[in-house]
């Protein structure tokens, strides 16, 4: 058996056409482009990195991007003051505080302070709950949510299945979970405490593998014919420079039924997912100005 390789490109790229309608309809209808704003804090080179892929996607599909980079000697009322003052500005759609944010500054307090409505990242308590209780009108984190678009591309009908989550943070593992549990299925979340890993994922039907350990997952744990979508990535150094997942991609591809390839699986569709939710945020601030209530999300 060979996987099929569920290509996140491929995916994302058909996500970004539908997107860049609906940014030309916003632009046309309302004659303001959709806007995110993204806030930097600090020099970490990753999150360079992943700042400069999002502003190029927000170029790609229409949507306006405004970056705010702000020194690792930032303090955490300073950078409260900038999202307070997004927050406010009618001409932001969308708020995003990349992380990991400077030692000295509490991630959570920052994340809290977002007004729930632009948050797109999906980290806020108000929409973290709305998810939890099941409801259409939060916004999901975008890699649980580019995850599941994949999974429904690859198998229709999804319950009843035994799914096996490996990782319980809250930007994927516990949203993961949650959105697995909605369309039905069975659904088990493992973490370092976890005993007998390899018998759990010889179970499950669905493994999302997000712990950032490399390779964590041997090909032979898998079942044969489920579906594997491995969020991690990881560089390694050591024989020769290469990028890697939490799953042992080629011994996995032999047994698995569809597999996400890392690079090219499900990070494009993080940045994706992260576009749709603000043009979602963009109509929802619009339909809330004309109508006073907020348009529910299609998720």
């Amino acid at each position: 058996m060979t996987a099929l390789i569920m290509d996140g490109k491929v995916a994302a790229a058909r996500l970004k056409a539908m997107i860049a309608i609906k940014a030309l309809e916003f632009r046309d209808r309302h004659k303001i482009p959709a806007t995110l704003a993204v806030v930097l804090v600090g020099t970490d080179g990753a999150s360079q990195v992943y700042v400069r892929a999002k502003t190029r996607a927000c170029e790609e599909v229409g949507i306006t991007s405004i970056q705010h980079t702000l020194g690792e000697t930032t303090t955490e009322e300073e950078l409260l003051d900038v999202v307070a003052r997004l927050n406010l500005d009618s001409a932001i759609h969308g708020i995003l505080v990349q992380l990991p944010l400077p030692r000295h500054i509490d991630p959570n307090r920052i994340l809290g302070s977002i007004n729930p409505t632009k948050d797109v990242d999906g980290f806020h308590e108000v929409n973290v709950g709305r998810l939890a209780r099941g409801e259409k009108n939060g916004f999901v984190p975008c890699t649980p949510l580019g995850c599941m678009l994949l999974l429904s591309e690859t198998r229709e009908q999804i319950a009843g299945l035994d799914a096996l989550v490996i990782g319980r943070s809250n930007i994927v593992g516990r949203p993961m979970a949650q959105l697995l549990l909605q369309k039905g299925a069975t659904v088990t979340i493992a973490h370092s405490q976890t005993r007998d890993l390899a018998e759990r994922v010889g179970r499950a039907d669905i493994l999302v593998a997000a712990v950032g350990v490399p390779e964590l997952v041997k090909g032979h744990w898998i079942k044969p014919g489920a579906i594997v979508l491995d969020v991690g990535i990881t560089r390694l150094d050591t024989g020769g420079r290469r990028i890697v997942g939490d799953v042992e991609f080629e011994s996995a591809k032999r047994i698995a039924g569809a597999i996400t390839p890392v690079p090219g699986g499900v990070g494009p569709m993080t940045v994706a997912c992260l576009l749709d939710n603000t043009i979602s945020a963009a109509f929802r601030a619009q339909c809330r100005e004309t109508h006073g209530t907020v348009q529910h999300a299609q998720l």
